[in-house]
């Protein structure tokens, strides 16, 4: 059960919301413009506040749904991890569109609420706080994941491994935006 839900759970990552729903309302591709990223902070950009929420819930159940089903046929924690890592992989390096997909931080998301739900609040928290002081939709997202590392060590640490190679996984999806945010280009809010 534990190779067919994880295929099921990248098949389903590989589904990218924000391509779909601009393609549904006549939006503009969000590989094209803007930062080029489909997820929902090029969506905001692009297609306004309300595609960019859809996008963003979109790929939140698509982390969520495939780690709760897991739980709920009772696979471990572990597995469950490792059941969400798919699913961003397949955000990342989406089956459908190419292997060119978005940077994962809201389906990573989604599998941190249905792995460890303390852990995905604290993500959350740190995501608001770092963009509230620097406007940093990227600097946020660094930030986000890895900070909830320790707690995820102390309370689930069988799923330290498959969220510490999510989180470098984040992280180097994230380089470009690394790059610019040392070199003071990177884009605000």
């Amino acid at each position: 059960m534990f190779w067919q839900l994880t295929l099921l759970a990248y098949l389903t990552g590989s589904l990218s919301f924000a391509i779909l729903i601009s393609r549904l309302a006549g939006a503009p591709d969000p590989r094209a413009g803007g930062s080029g990223n489909p997820g929902a902070t090029n969506m905001l950009r692009l297609a306004g506040k309300r595609l960019a929420i859809w996008t963003l819930f979109g790929d939140l159940l698509k982390g969520v749904l495939p780690v709760l089903l897991a739980a709920s046929l009772g696979l471990s924690v572990q597995q469950q991890a490792w059941i969400g890592l798919a699913a961003v992989l397949g955000h990342l390096y989406p089956l459908y569109f190419s292997f060119r997909g978005g940077k994962g931080v809201a389906t990573a998301a989604g599998a941190l609420l249905g792995l460890y739900p303390p852990a995905a609040f604290l993500a959350l928290g740190a995501w608001l706080l770092v963009f509230r002081l620097t406007r940093t939709s990227s600097a946020a997202a660094l930030v986000a994941l890895p900070v909830c590392l320790p707690l995820l060590a102390w309370q689930r640490p069988d799923a330290l491994l498959p969220m510490s190679l999510l989180a470098s996984l984040i992280i180097w999806r994230h380089r470009n935006n690394l790059r610019d945010l040392f070199a003071g280009r990177e884009r605000h809010f």
